[in-house]
């Protein structure tokens, strides 16, 4: 009987430290997706508003995004509707400095602070979000 509470012991002690890499390794594959997400969508946009310069082309950007929505969508599958890369268009704008896109926060965050439009409200809410976590 002692052998097997220790063997039992022994086993959720082996455990538990397994446990702890194997969500400490999914935060980090997590945080470093998210990162590389909003990289992309970021530099994504940014070539899109290179071209489109401003808002004198904006149509033209339009059907840019509606030509490479179904380009990327053939090769990439979903995730790049015209919906989202409107999103996306619409994040660069909002944050058009990399440095100010916080890797603290998800796409989904972004997603509903660039519904904001005044800048200092959206930079509240988004203070808000890093200190709330």
């Amino acid at each position: 009987m002692t052998t097997e509470i220790i063997e039992e012991t022994e086993i959720n002690n082996i455990y538990n430290n397994i446990k702890e890499l194997v969500i400490s390794a999914r935060n980090k594959v997590y945080t470093t997706v998210n990162i590389e997400m909003l990289n992309l969508y970021w530099d994504f946009c940014k070539i899109i508003m290179d071209i489109q310069k401003g808002d004198k082309r904006a149509s033209y950007g339009d059907a840019i995004l509606d030509k490479l929505s179904k380009k990327l969508t053939n090769e990439f599958g979903k995730g790049f509707s015209k919906r989202n890369l409107e999103r996306m268009r619409k994040f660069y704008i909002s944050f058009p400095i990399a440095t100010t896109v916080s890797s603290q926060l998800s796409w989904s965050h972004y997603l509903e602070l660039i519904k904001i439009d005044e800048d200092a409200k959206r930079n509240f809410y988004l203070n808000e979000c890093i200190n709330s976590r």
